[in-house]
């Protein structure tokens, strides 16, 4: 997997998300954090609690994605289906993690609480995938690499409580990404705001500035009567960035 260019995908899971009865605020973090450290996130994919639609939103990201990063699912109960679906996707059987019986187990004594035996299923992982740590609660997440023909694609699936994934987050996923993206890791955004004239009328004052291919990335986005230019650099160093930067800054 190279380590330039990568294109992201985040997947929110629950029926409560597709039926409108909750905001999905985690993808929009996730998008903000994947986009802070320089990947394009180029897709962001809401499913329900269906497990054939499971199936098709995660082979279709793997195939178009370099990158995917999945909130909800990996409770203990009937309608959480990631681990399940993941394993049928990659065609790897789920294995049982000793040390992710342990800290459910003792989750549960430390409350004084009796422990179903259904959140045994919690510490179900992949064949070849990694536990990702969960010291907030019962759901550790996944880390798995998914070989496909021609190239590889990296999941992180992580629990949809949101003070949970973000741990999880700071703790090992954001640490995951840097280390693979290597040394070409700096990130450098800047936002212009122009008021007193149209979207399409900025554009045109500044051909080609938003061309898809172009560095550094610019992006154009309207608010009320605010017009933003993001210009996002990418490079070796922070001063790598701000040479990127500087040319489009004040053009």
């Amino acid at each position: 997997m190279g380590n330039a260019n990568l294109k992201a995908e985040i997947i929110s899971i629950g029926d409560e998300l597709t039926a409108g009865q909750r905001l999905d605020t985690n993808s929009q973090w996730l998008g903000q954090k994947l986009s802070e450290l320089g990947l394009h996130v180029a897709f962001h994919t809401t499913v329900g609690d269906v497990a054939d639609e499971h199936r098709l939103v995660f082979q279709t990201a793997f195939q178009r994605s370099d990158v995917v990063v999945v909130t909800g699912g990996l409770g203990p109960t009937a309608d959480d289906l990631t681990r399940q679906v993941l394993a049928d996707v990659t065609k790897q059987p789920l294995v049982r993690d000793a040390a992710s019986v342990a800290h459910i187990q003792n989750l549960f004594a430390r409350y004084g609480r009796e422990m179903p035996a259904s959140n045994l299923v919690q510490a179900d992982f992949p064949r070849g995938s990694r536990p990702i740590f969960n010291p907030e609660g019962t759901a550790p997440g996944i880390d798995m690499v998914v070989q496909l023909a021609n190239r590889l694609c990296r999941v992180f699936c992580m629990p949809g409580v949101s003070v949970e994934m973000h741990q999880m987050w700071n703790n090992h996923v954001q640490p995951a990404l840097l280390k693979l993206l290597g040394d070409n890791n700096h990130v450098a955004v800047r936002v212009i705001n122009c008021f007193g004239a149209g979207e399409s009328h900025i554009e045109s004052m500044l051909p080609n500035i938003i061309a898809r291919d172009r560095i550094p990335r610019v992006g154009i986005t309207a608010s009320g009567a605010t017009i933003s230019l993001r210009i996002v650099a990418r490079g070796n160093s922070a001063e790598e960035c701000e040479r990127q930067i500087a040319p489009t800054e004040n053009t």
